[in-house]
């Protein structure tokens, strides 16, 4: 199965509520911190709905 490796590129301080809490899911904390997931329908709908927080490369 394919990985994704998400980047937090920007502050979540002025964002919404709901978009706060997806970047939390997806288990960033700070900016420039990274993780791998795999890459599902779930995960794409989250990377989507935050994808002006966030930077995203396929591994």
């Amino acid at each position: 199965m394919a990985r994704l490796k998400i980047t937090l590129k920007k502050s979540i301080n002025k964002a919404k509520k709901d978009q706060v809490a997806t970047v939390k899911a997806l288990g960033l904390r700070k900016i420039g911190s990274t993780v791998e997931q795999n890459d599902n329908p779930q995960i794409r709908g989250m990377i989507n709905k935050v994808s002006h927080l966030v930077s995203v490369e396929e591994i």
